[in-house]
């Protein structure tokens, strides 16, 4: 598991709902990290299209994030 820049951070992309089991259908999920390509994003939820937006910088802290691997 990838160590996060801040502790909301790790709290926003770690974050589980009880009522929607794919994150991009809650809407209280808002970071989403994705380990393979060491990316961080904005999520788009699903009933608007769904997807990643990816981010520079930590929303909370602004710290600047690493750059996307491919």
């Amino acid at each position: 598991m990838a160590e996060h820049c801040c502790e909301m951070m790790r709290y926003h992309v770690e974050y589980a709902c009880d009522i929607h089991p794919d994150r991009f259908d809650c809407p209280d999920c808002l970071v989403d990290y994705s380990e393979n390509h060491n990316r961080y994003g904005l999520i788009v939820l699903n009933e608007a299209g769904g997807g990643v937006i990816s981010i520079a910088y930590c929303p909370w802290c602004g710290t600047k994030l690493p750059e996307q691997s491919d």
